[in-house]
């Protein structure tokens, strides 16, 4: 009778398994690559993707849905074979009846403790350092980026892990906002989007993939301010230079 309840358990736990498989890997796998298409995505820079450990993946974040996370870690896949993690913000994770799926599609929250914690088992993170800020902002600041928070710089120092400064064009004027919506008595510094459109415009896409930024200081150096800043302040340039240089080659946004 043992053995039978003990069967029973492995078939169904192998069930479980192959759900979790299909619904959290395989078909949002199907569905990014369907969205892919309709986005018409280039991508530039696969070849500064480590294909052995860890890295901080540091790109501009814009349309209020997050389609930029999901089509930046599908690229990152396509292109190692390597499975990134997604560090998303705190609202996400406050019931579990969407903290639990978020996390079995590889996505946690954003935090140090979980920044680090993935970095010192070698994996790829992606992690947004304008936060809602940049994601929620208006479409009159379109590409205009917002101030980094510094946690991922300090993340770098400790760990010993190059930062991939990345660049998204197209996520803009794929879901718009028109304004933000700020909460001052309930939800003390949060910030909603009052977006134009739900249904995601087919806007032209581009990824382009920065070369990798080493830092030649000891972890000591996360506790220095300045020169935290400073460094903050170095790879947003950066970004900002790059999504200039992008927007000045684009002709059309939603036409070939």
């Amino acid at each position: 009778m043992d053995n039978f309840f003990e069967k029973k358990e492995k078939i169904f736990g192998l069930k479980t398994l192959e759900r979790d498989l299909l619904l959290y890997r395989v078909m949002p796998r199907l569905v990014l690559e369907i969205i892919r298409k309709y986005f018409r995505l280039t991508v530039d820079g696969r070849e500064n993707l480590p294909s052995t450990g860890g890295a901080i993946i540091v790109p501009n974040h814009s349309g209020y849905a997050g389609f930029d996370a999901f089509m930046i870690g599908n690229e990152i896949r396509n292109s190692t074979k390597r499975v990134p993690r997604i560090l998303a913000h705190h609202l996400w994770f406050i019931h579990k009846t969407i903290s639990i799926p978020l996390e079995k599609m590889g996505i946690t929250e954003a935090t140090m403790n979980n920044g680090l914690g993935l970095l010192k088992k070698k994996n790829i993170i992606i992690l947004f350092p304008e936060g809602e800020y940049g994601n929620f902002k208006p479409i009159r600041k379109r590409y205009r980026l917002q101030e980094f928070k510094r946690g991922f710089v300090r993340m770098a120092l400790l760990t010993k892990t190059p930062i991939i400064p990345t660049v998204v064009i197209g996520a803009e004027e794929t879901h718009i906002t028109l304004s933000q919506l700020k909460f001052t008595k309930f939800l003390i510094g949060t910030i909603l989007p009052l977006p134009l459109n739900f249904i995601p415009l087919p806007a032209k896409w581009k990824i382009k993939f920065l070369k990798p930024i080493y830092l030649d200081y000891p972890p000591s150096a996360a506790e220095d301010h300045d020169l935290v800043h400073k460094i903050s302040r170095q790879v947003r340039e950066m970004i900002q230079f790059n999504i200039d240089q992008e927007l000045r080659k684009r002709r059309f946004v939603y036409l070939k």
